[in-house]
């Protein structure tokens, strides 16, 4: 009886949810061919709160005294599941832009929407040119006065735990000279696990730290960057981890 009544819960957060993505998303579409979306940010940002919040999810942000909302950062971020981009977007108070596969801007209207909404290009095959072309596009956006944000992990978890962080977006940092600001999802993993498709009404904590003073000192400066921010990302998710499994 009880699997009965969460397959039908969580079928009608996906109806419920999923109406109210396409209903919006096109709408905002729309709207992006003639407004700059910098000036309905307010309205992309509640498009993000709401698809969460009908979906069963509540979002609690919790900012470092440290973290400075006005100034322009390079996001890095666990990577749960296909609500990600919703919850930090909801949770982070900036204008704030991902990056995404190159090959997904071809797809049809969403690539389109992708680039129209300025998403930084990610080559398919990483290599040192594609690197340095990325690296090109992060730093006109952040020169432009948008946040970027990073999945450093590449690919979803899929057992809660953080996959090691790739290197490539630690170096792009080093370049762009940005403060890079490690952030937290948890809960996120609980609330909607990748591979399955039942939806877990519940809270999901975003823990945005201390901003990281980045300067560029080559492959051992990149590499100790990114073991220290997988470390402080790690940190809540691990703890959580724990309690549930006590629980």
């Amino acid at each position: 009886m009880k699997r009965a009544w969460l397959t039908i819960r969580s079928l009608v957060l996906w109806a419920v949810s999923g109406v109210h993505f396409a209903v919006v998303c096109t709408f905002l579409i729309v709207l992006g061919t003639f407004v700059d979306p910098r000036k309905d940010d307010w309205l992309q940002r509640l498009f993000c709160r709401n698809v969460l919040r009908l979906a069963g999810a509540r979002v609690e942000v919790r900012c470092s005294p440290r973290f400075d909302p006005a100034q322009t950062c390079l996001f890095i971020s666990n990577h749960v599941n296909i609500f990600d981009p919703f919850v930090v977007y909801a949770a982070i108070p900036q204008f704030l832009r991902g990056f995404e596969l190159e090959s997904h801007f071809k797809i049809p209207i969403y690539g389109w929407l992708m680039s129209r909404f300025g998403n930084i290009p990610v080559p398919d095959s990483p290599n040192r040119e594609g690197l340095r072309i990325m690296a090109e596009r992060a730093k006109a956006a952040i020169d432009s006065g948008i946040s970027l944000i990073a999945f450093a992990e590449g690919s979803r978890t899929r057992d809660g735990h953080l996959r090691p962080f790739k290197k490539g977006i630690f170096s792009i940092a080093q370049r762009l000279g940005v403060p890079l600001v490690p952030v937290s999802m948890v809960g996120s993993f609980e609330f909607f696990r990748t591979g399955h498709w039942m939806l877990h009404p519940g809270k999901i904590i975003v823990f945005v730290h201390d901003p990281i003073d980045v300067t560029p000192t080559g492959r051992d400066g990149a590499e100790a960057l990114r073991q220290r921010v997988q470390e402080i990302v790690s940190g809540p998710v691990e703890e959580s981890l724990k309690k549930s499994r006590k629980a």
